[in-house]
């Protein structure tokens, strides 16, 4: 097998896998909400939604996606949302609260 061969293999190994784990993410997120004794939901849905968002990141690379494109998407979709007035932003302004912690300087850049 040539060397590029490896890499589509593995590449294609990696998707898979990365599609595995968000699967798995998700179902382990739903399934803590519907669990009657979860007492720490705050603690799982941060932790769970933070590796769904990490592996949505990593999965759009190996789709061949880099990092800026896939967040230049992102916030095309907040700012139609906020044109749409997307149910969220209409009675929560979860958009805006989105957007304005996504158009932020991070404090590693303030320095």
């Amino acid at each position: 097998m040539s060397f590029n061969g490896m890499d589509i293999t593995r590449n294609t190994r990696i998707i898979e896998s990365l599609k595995s784990e968000l699967l798995n993410s998700v179902a382990y997120l739903y399934s803590r909400l519907a669990d009657d004794y979860c007492d720490n939901i705050k603690e799982t849905a941060l932790d769970t939604l933070s590796n769904v968002i990490i592996i949505s990141y990593l999965l759009s690379r190996r789709l061949g996606l880099d990092y800026p494109m896939l967040e230049k998407e992102i916030s095309s979709k907040i700012r139609l949302g906020l044109i749409q007035e997307h149910e969220t932003e209409k009675y929560f302004g979860d958009l805006s609260a989105l957007s304005h912690v996504l158009n932020r300087p991070s404090a590693d850049n303030a320095s």
